[in-house]
């Protein structure tokens, strides 16, 4: 690797950063518990280059064998170290303001307006540092359509004094097809690809080659999406937090055979004629509707992302999300689909995080289908709309999580829809939007779980982010509701009326089951096998995915089964129509601490319990 001499490239930053002009009350940092980027004050950073300091990163190019996920080792040294210096990575190389936007010349410094992608402290594996001034780290990095670059700051994360920045690397092809998100069309024979890359639609046509595993592949167009700066509503998202997304490219790849196994690879065909191409992918279709085969349905919510180099987790913020996503890979083969019921990546205004989070997801997603809904994370801003006026979203007020990943519904603003898979009907809810009586989403999930056909589709489902049915949280508890407040008021008719069989939610970062209940009460004195007639729906929170943990309510609640204060997820295995087995496992080990099983013929479900069958008529 080449030499890279300290002075001049410090002059060279120096007048880049100091050359610019921008507003300074349009920008805020808004502190989130949630996102340690938040925490560092870029507009606080000043200047204080040192010729004695130094620092470098190598390899300069990544990918040289079509990698898209590489590690790199910065080396860095600092004449007055301190045990606060941190490390930032930037993305694009030139960090500057100068792509700042401006509506007035009043003049701010410093002249740094973009928050790196990731960072770290210097002393995270260097002991020593504090003390002789030098050290390592090494960044795990993921092509992300720019360069990069790294940075030694003092002062810490409040008070950011610039010392040093290092030379600039790169993927080989910045803009190669990454991150394949599977889900299902609108037909049960239908699985779209999305994927994220650097080619627009001026640049490059995008496409699916794809076909029956060894047999004559075919081509499907793709649609291309992207959005801009102005697309989000507020910052730190449209602001510190912005990062140019790339592009997205839906197939949809159509009139799929059942349980059949498809190879795939994304493709580009650029303006000369040649061809740019991803890896090669599988996945296997879905079952016919109704069909009895083996079925086995992952849920869980709230997981958000790790970094394997232990970069921007000085908080500890998502400690469960590695162990998830890990455990969901090492048991790939006994999984057919994957439901994330809200709170994805928990970006919160901090774009580079999406990509951070569907290359974490890519080994699963690209595999099985990867259905998504709506959480506070994704959607919540005041004056949009949301039926919640907090600022969970970041200002990103769910533009992101509806433009990067396909899921079949209507409109992708309104966050409902209704998926099929073999035995399973799921109807999954948006609890960022309206679901009370009256409402639009309301006579959506009616519709929805109306029309299931209970002798193809015997395993009703109902999803949503926030726990419209029970929870003995402690929040939910001081407020003596046991749920979200107005949460299921509306829909406990529903579900008992359409005989649904487990309600899951996320939002509370714990596991919480109930016994099959309505109005409050346990209809059901069984705790591990259910059998007979289905008269009241089991309730599940299943949101310890990933991020820091909720705490239980002392008192437990009778409708309480079975609670656990740790990270995990569930398992569904339908065997037939009458068989199946609920598993909830933690993450940190994959093994079972919790189970049911439900056994129930088709008449268990026609027959009438309170407040499930009509009146009978005179006649009868």
């Amino acid at each position: 690797m080449a030499d890279i001499t300290p002075i001049p490239n410090l002059l060279f930053i120096t007048l880049l950063l100091l050359s610019i002009v921008f507003p300074a009350h349009t920008y805020q940092v808004r502190l989130d518990e949630h996102q340690p980027l938040s925490k560092i004050d870029v507009y606080k950073a000043t200047l204080a280059l040192r010729s004695t300091a130094s620092i470098r990163a190598s390899p300069l190019v990544l990918g040289l064998n079509g990698e898209d996920t590489e590690w790199v080792t910065v080396k860095f040294i600092h004449p007055e170290p301190s045990a606060d210096d941190w490390i930032a990575v930037f993305s694009p190389a030139k960090f500057n303001a100068s792509g700042c936007p401006s509506s007035n010349k009043r003049v701010q410094t410093p002249s740094i307006c973009s928050s790196p992608i990731k960072f770290n402290y210097a002393n995270y594996t260097n002991r020593n540092y504090v003390k002789t001034g030098k050290a390592s780290l090494a960044f795990q990095l993921i092509n992300q359509r720019a360069d990069f670059s790294f940075a030694l700051f003092s002062g810490g994360l409040s008070n950011p004094k610039l010392i040093a920045v290092s030379n600039p690397l790169s993927f080989k092809n910045p803009k190669a097809p990454l991150f394949p998100r599977l889900a299902h069309g609108k037909l049960w024979n239908e699985m779209t690809v999305t994927w994220t890359s650097g080619y627009d639609i001026s640049d490059a046509t995008p496409f699916v080659e794809w076909g029956l595993e060894g047999e004559a592949q075919t081509r499907s167009p793709a649609g291309t999406l992207t959005f801009s700066r102005n697309s989000m509503c507020d910052a730190p998202a449209r602001t510190v937090g912005w990062r140019d997304p790339g592009f997205f490219h839906t197939s949809f790849l159509q009139n799929l055979w059942p349980n059949a196994v498809y190879t795939y690879r994304m493709g580009h065909r650029l303006l000369s004629g040649s061809y740019i191409w991803s890896k090669s992918y599988s996945f296997k279709s879905s079952p016919y509707p109704g069909e009895e085969s083996l079925q086995r349905v992952i849920i869980f919510g709230d997981m958000g992302k790790g970094q394997r180099d232990g970069s921007n987790e000085f908080s500890n913020y998502q400690p469960g999300a590695l162990n998830t996503t890990d455990q969901l890979v090492k048991d790939l083969n006994n999984i057919d689909i994957v439901f994330h019921i809200g709170d994805l990546s928990y970006a919160n205004g901090y774009l580079s995080e999406w990509d951070q989070f569907t290359a974490q997801v890519e080994p699963i997603a690209s595999r099985v289908p990867y259905m998504v809904a709506s959480g506070n994370h994704e959607r919540d801003w005041p004056n949009t709309g949301s039926f919640y006026s907090n600022m969970d979203s970041g200002g990103e007020c769910g533009v992101p999580a509806e433009t990067m990943f396909y899921f079949p519904a209507e409109n992708r603003a309104k966050f409902w829809y209704s998926t099929d898979y073999g035995l399973f009907r799921f109807c999954i809810a948006d609890t960022e939007h309206d679901w009370r009586e009256g409402s639009e989403q309301y006579r959506f999930i009616e519709q929805c779980l109306a029309s299931a056909d209970r002798q193809k589709q015997p395993w009703l489902i109902f999803a949503a982010h926030r726990v419209l049915g029970y929870s003995s949280n402690d929040w939910y508890a001081s407020q003596g509701s046991f749920e979200e407040p107005m949460g299921r008021e509306s829909l406990q008719n529903l579900w008992q009326k359409y005989r649904v069989d487990i309600a899951f939610y996320g939002h509370v970062h714990n596991y919480e089951r109930t016994c099959p209940v309505y109005q409050h009460q346990c209809v059901n004195a069984e705790k591990t096998q259910y059998s007979g007639t289905m008269n009241g729906t089991i309730h599940v929170v299943v949101g310890g995915a990933g991020s820091h943990l909720s705490p239980f309510t002392e008192e437990i609640p009778k409708w309480s089964i079975y609670r656990d204060f740790d990270y995990g997820f569930v398992k569904m295995t339908a065997f037939n129509r009458s068989s199946l087995l609920f598993e909830y496992k933690r993450s940190s080990d994959g093994k079972v601490y919790d189970s049911f099983t439900i056994s129930r013929d088709y008449r268990d479900v026609l027959a009438c319990v309170p407040d499930s069958c009509q009146p009978t008529t005179l006649a009868a």
